[in-house]
């Protein structure tokens, strides 16, 4: 009788001990299951966030060796006076645009010339804005654009001015260089913060 008495205690040991086991498993289980859908949904909220945001304004851009940086873009308005008397003035019935990007060669050995230079303007609209020869007046003297880049020398400036339609927002300047050993020319894009 004993041995009875001992046998159904241990078998009643051993049931409660898998419905005990059981039971982890079943609450690991959906604790487990619960915190992978927090995290689903926290990635998720996450994802639509960063989404929603607008891309950040590129300033900085480098194409092969070298590096471009915006440097000012200023709306002069629909006029350009004139700074001598053998001059006229410069109107329009939009605005002008004055750009300055630097150029800096991280490299080693010198660009060649006209190897880089600044493009024209791109609105959010795709529409192009090309450099206005008849500023060329009115643009600093020297203007750089184009120049032999030496190694790690303090950026060169090159300036531009566009006329731009009044409506154009979200502006960008096409800027493009072409590698000292290759004719592909690479291109990218800097956004313009006008003042």
């Amino acid at each position: 009788m004993k041995n009875n008495q001992s046998g159904s205690i241990s078998r009643g040991l051993i049931i409660i001990a898998v419905v005990v086991l059981l039971a982890i498993v079943f609450v690991y289980g959906i604790i487990k299951y619960t915190a992978n859908r927090k995290a689903q949904q926290v990635s998720k909220a996450e994802a639509e966030k960063t989404a929603n945001e607008p891309p950040k304004p590129v300033y900085d851009l480098t194409l092969g060796d070298t590096r471009f940086l915006f440097d000012s873009a200023v709306d002069l308005g629909p006029v350009i006076k004139a700074e001598t008397t053998y001059q006229q003035d410069l109107t329009t019935t939009e605005r002008f645009i004055q750009v300055s990007v630097r150029a800096q060669n991280k490299g080693k050995i010198d660009t060649m010339a006209y190897s880089w230079d600044i493009g024209n303007i791109i609105d959010s609209n795709g529409r192009n804005f090309i450099p206005d020869d008849n500023a060329y007046y009115f643009l600093p003297r020297p203007n750089l654009c184009g120049a032999v880049l030496k190694p790690e020398f303090e950026p060169t400036p090159c300036v531009k001015i566009y006329e731009v339609s009044k409506v154009s927002t979200h502006l960008k300047i096409e800027v493009n260089m072409t590698p000292t050993n290759s004719a592909k020319k690479q291109e990218g894009f800097l956004d313009l913060n006008v003042q």
